[in-house]
């Protein structure tokens, strides 16, 4: 870790979420000064007019937009927000983005344009996915039902997402205007990670995969907008069609070590509780 962090004032969006919860986890530990942003904080990504407070005097920011990094408004929000940072000096930026999808280009572009000392951190499906967030409840009741068919993920831990982003802020400009691709260090099928779920959790849990159309049907069933489950569709048939079943030394490339193994997660994560009926 680079010695730059002392008095380094960092905006993290989404502080309360699976990244962003980490994210400001690693910074405060890095010793920098952690300025959550959330709703709770006074700062909303649909209210400019709560932007500038929160940004004014800080020295970066992490950007977590809420809504999906390929969604319209994300790429918005983004460079709107992108292009207020820097009108108040607040040019370094670290964007989270993922890896392999191609809905997510025109996001990464407005943060480049916005003229920001902009990194974009593409990181592959969270390995804390499984844990937190709507595929639990599924999980918990023995089945994950999912359009991912058989393809390999090389899943990486929500941690090593939080390290990387820190690192690249803490490093002066060796990471600024470069992509980072991060993955962790071995492929699993989503029926492979059930599997190792299952194993740590100590009870059976089963793997169904579906169509991605048939997915999004049932997305609408469960109440969610037409035009959102349309969207995931779209979303789910690019990234799960086998583009990013490689692995990648980002993780190591940053942090001098390698990511953390699903397997170590999953046995955290289960003796958490985390799926327990």
């Amino acid at each position: 870790m680079a010695d730059n962090t002392t008095n380094m004032t960092v905006v993290v969006t989404g502080a309360s979420g699976r990244t962003g919860s980490r994210v400001a986890r690693a910074a405060r530990a890095a010793g920098m000064d952690v300025r959550e942003a959330s709703r709770a904080t006074g700062f909303d990504w649909e209210d400019p007019t709560t932007w500038a407070e929160t940004l004014r005097d800080a020295d970066a920011a992490y950007l977590m937009h809420p809504a999906d990094v390929g969604a319209p408004a994300a790429t918005e929000g983004v460079g709107a927000l992108a292009a207020e940072a820097v009108g108040l000096g607040v040019r370094r930026l670290v964007l989270l983005s993922g890896r392999g999808e191609e809905q997510a280009l025109p996001t990464e572009a407005a943060l480049r344009d916005s003229g920001a000392d902009w990194t974009v951190v593409r990181a592959a499906w969270f390995s804390q996915n499984f844990s937190e967030g709507p595929l639990v409840a599924g999980l918990r009741e023995g089945e994950l039902v999912f359009p991912a068919g058989e393809v390999e993920e090389p899943f990486i831990d929500v941690r090593d997402i939080a390290d990387v982003v820190v690192a690249a802020l803490a490093s002066g400009g060796r990471y600024v205007k470069r992509t980072l691709e991060i993955t962790g260090p071995r492929l699993l099928s989503f029926r492979q990670a059930v599997a190792e779920v299952s194993a740590a959790a100590g009870r059976e849990l089963t793997y169904t995969p579906v169509p991605a159309r048939a997915y999004g049907e049932a997305l609408a069933g469960f109440g969610v907008p037409p035009e959102e489950a349309a969207f995931l569709v779209e979303v789910f048939e690019g990234l799960l069609d086998g583009r990013n079943a490689h692995l990648t030394d980002g993780v190591r490339e940053v942090l001098g070590r390698p990511p953390r193994d699903f397997a170590d997660f999953a046995r955290e994560a289960a003796a958490a509780g985390v799926w327990e009926v």
